[in-house]
């Protein structure tokens, strides 16, 4: 039977969080009264992270691995996404710092017609736990601008990392995604920008990671790749129609 809920995690040497990450989001979409399946994506880890999922399978119905073998979350995410079989696709940290039960403010804007739905650090009722340093908020901040200015007018947090696609959407935007590191999130809204999807952003509830391993380098390598994605939007080199 086809999920209404496709659940992909990308994962990187997450053998340790993953076991508590599955638990959380098994308990509470078993709860639910529409049908999901759960994708971790192993993108090259050398640790135990296939083993953990190989034994959860047996505790969770509707778990499965994915392999991608091309470093880096976009890479790994953009797999997951056309492997889920959902009618909404919704990628999340296997750090559970945005929980599932977030999805359940998303809902009600598919039903209204939006195409994706992101989750916002960055606007009103947005919280976060606790709350992150005033130098990474200025970072943060600094960059968001530079996005928008670029590519992505109005939306105030692209790099959360809690994003959901209606099935229509996910399959048109990932298959042309370029971009396999952290840059990929501002490339996928900007595709679906660019194609005339309807976007909504909303507040959620994230929990700080202290062992976060996204590094200042990763601020500017996005930073770059906005400006490479303005550049493929600008010569067409997506073939959009």
């Amino acid at each position: 039977m086809k999920p209404y809920l496709s659940v992909v995690i990308p994962a990187y040497n997450e053998a340790k969080r993953l076991p508590l990450t599955l638990i959380a989001i098994d308990r509470h979409l078993s709860r639910a009264e529409f049908s999901y399946e759960i994708i971790v994506v192993d993108n090259n880890s050398t640790d135990a992270t296939p083993e953990v999922v190989g034994r959860f399978s047996h505790l969770i119905n509707n778990l499965r691995l994915v392999e991608e073998k091309t470093p880096g979350k976009g890479a790994a995410v953009k797999k997951g996404m056309l492997e889920a079989k959902g009618e909404i696709r919704i990628f999340t940290d296997a750090d559970n710092s945005t929980s599932i039960d977030q999805f359940n403010k998303m809902i009600p804007y598919f039903k209204e017609g939006y195409d994706v739905v992101i989750g916002s650090r960055d606007i009103e009722g947005a919280k976060l736990e606790p709350p992150q340093s005033w130098y990474k908020i200025l970072a943060g901040n600094m960059g968001n601008l530079f996005i928008q200015a670029l590519v992505l007018p109005g939306i105030k947090d692209t790099q959360c990392g809690f994003k959901a696609f209606t099935e229509e959407t996910a399959l048109k935007i990932f298959p042309l995604i370029k971009i396999t590191r952290w840059g990929f999130d501002v490339e996928i809204l900007s595709l679906a920008k660019k194609m005339g999807y309807r976007i909504k952003e909303i507040p959620v509830v994230w929990v700080n990671d202290p062992l976060s391993r996204v590094s200042a380098f990763a601020y500017l390598q996005v930073l770059w790749e906005v400006v490479k994605i303005r550049y493929w939007l600008t010569t067409n080199k997506y073939n959009l129609k």
